[in-house]
């Protein structure tokens, strides 16, 4: 959708081809398993998107998104200690995932040039491998047709077909690459206790990489409707089950319980649903040395992500962005090049939010890829020498934000300042605990429901700054 957005002004008409069918309301579909499960839209992507549909923040706002700021609306147990609750500087959209498709899919139909067609499977390319000139889907009938085009656009997930249509139309295969932690999410939906509506924080205990045992991650993430989605998750040998017995037991095994002394009053609204497809896998389609005019590939049939780093989204947002520059820049649907500067473009976003997954994921126990070199080992002591200090450092944190929220280049770490302030490792203790006001701490504790903090009015969380910040 988004892709159709960036195409709109420069097409005399842009066509979705859409494998499923699509509900009129933020409703779960077919072909979305991974919808159930915690999505973070970061301020990065989210600022991609508003550039393409403008009012498109306002539109999810209004429909009951929380837009968190950062990260005095984080609550994180870091690889490197607590997290301090900064003032803010960037900003995440906390919503379901239905939701954001929704919200995009809404704006994006009541564009006049814009057709989706829906339950329609795509079966290949046509062209050659100098350019693509359409499509061949199926037909309502269970026939074929073939689809004219003078751009086509791949944005159809870890699902793509791209690799075996390229082939046939005699284009060399490109690398790839893949890191598997062998990470299981399971989510489950809870009521959120009264009080907690408006401005509660979202809830993250992290993994280490390092730890010679499964990586064990739990959030709370509130979302639309008074809910919290909260999100388990396990690498291989330590993974969450579907067993909603087993639910609060796993969350109280991460690295803090909080995240289990918080749902252990709420009220379940759903069973527990579990995703398994979490490699992370890019393909360098930049790197190329063929590739045919009329054609790009955004979004994951690029390259997907372990989604426990919340990328995907935003980096799909700012691929389409990318797009968009390309048309503006050079010349329209048909100029020459527009498809190999796209892709180079769209590689940006896509190499900060791989390097950031894949330079903790391969040090998981039994992750399967590539093993690190000593240049990786380096940047990863590195890293996790910028994660401890930006416990207790306002300039390391800011610029772990930054690149976090894919608002800027992954180079912003190695800046002078970030350096020296790295060099010198944190100036303040660290925190023993979660900082959690003392009313977010009361829901942490039975009490009958009229008198849990906040129960008559949800007033505004302090965020707990540190001095001299």
């Amino acid at each position: 959708m988004l892709a159709a957005a960036a195409l709109a002004p420069y097409a005399d008409r842009v066509t979705v081809i859409e494998r499923d069918v699509l509900p009129a309301t933020a409703a779960a579909r077919a072909f979305l398993p991974q919808a159930q499960h915690a999505h973070l839209l970061w301020s990065g992507g989210a600022e991609a998107i508003e550039g393409l549909l403008p009012g498109f923040s306002e539109r999810l706002l209004a429909a009951g998104a929380h837009r968190i700021p950062l990260t005095s609306g984080m609550v994180a147990l870091s690889p490197g200690g607590w997290y301090r609750r900064w003032r803010p500087t960037h900003y995440l959209f906390a919503a379901s995932r239905d939701l954001v498709d929704w919200a995009v899919r809404e704006q994006v139909a009541a564009l006049a040039n814009v057709r989706v067609v829906e339950d329609t499977r795509v079966l290949g390319l046509t062209g050659d491998a100098g350019r693509v000139t359409g499509l061949r889907i199926t037909t309502a009938e269970g026939g074929e047709e073939r689809l004219a085009a003078a751009l086509v656009v791949d944005a159809s997930g870890r699902g793509t077909r791209t690799p075996q249509w390229l082939r046939e139309l005699g284009v060399p295969p490109v690398r790839e690459e893949l890191v598997d932690s062998g990470l299981v999410y399971a989510s489950r939906l809870y009521q959120a206790p009264p009080g907690t509506e408006k401005n509660f924080p979202v809830v993250n205990i992290q993994s280490v990489a390092h730890d010679p045992r499964p990586g064990k991650t739990a959030v709370i993430i509130p979302v639309e409707g008074g809910r919290w989605l909260v999100t388990l998750s396990g690498t291989r040998g330590g993974q969450p089950t579907a067993d909603a017995a087993a639910f609060e037991a796993f969350a109280r095994s991460a690295r803090h319980p909080v995240v289990a002394e918080l749902i252990q009053y709420a009220e379940p609204l759903s069973e527990v649903a579990t995703f398994g497809h979490t490699a992370n896998r890019r393909r360098y389609y930049e790197k190329s040395r063929v590739w045919p005019e009329g054609y790009v590939v955004l979004g994951d049939a690029v390259a997907s992500y372990n989604p426990v780093y919340g990328h995907g989204m935003s980096v799909a947002a700012q691929g389409a962005r990318a797009l968009r520059r390309s048309l503006v820049e050079g010349g329209g649907l048909r100029a020459a090049g527009l498809s190999r500067r796209t892709q180079r473009a769209v590689a940006a976003p896509v190499s900060v939010a791989w390097d950031l997954a894949t330079g903790q994921d391969i040090f998981y126990p039994d992750a399967v890829g590539k093993r690190p070199g000593a240049a990786d080992k380096l940047l990863s002591r590195y890293v996790g020498r910028l994660v401890r200090t930006a416990t207790a450092d306002f300039v390391v944190a800011t610029a772990l934000t930054e690149v976090m929220t894919l608002s800027a280049p992954i180079t912003t770490l190695v800046r002078p300042r970030v350096l020296l302030h790295a060099l010198r490792g944190p100036r303040m203790p660290q925190l023993t605990g979660p900082p959690l006001t003392e009313r977010e701490l009361g829901f942490t504790r039975r009490t009958d429901r009229a008198e849990r903090p906040g129960a008559d009015r949800a007033g505004p969380v302090e965020p707990m700054e540190p001095a001299g910040t």
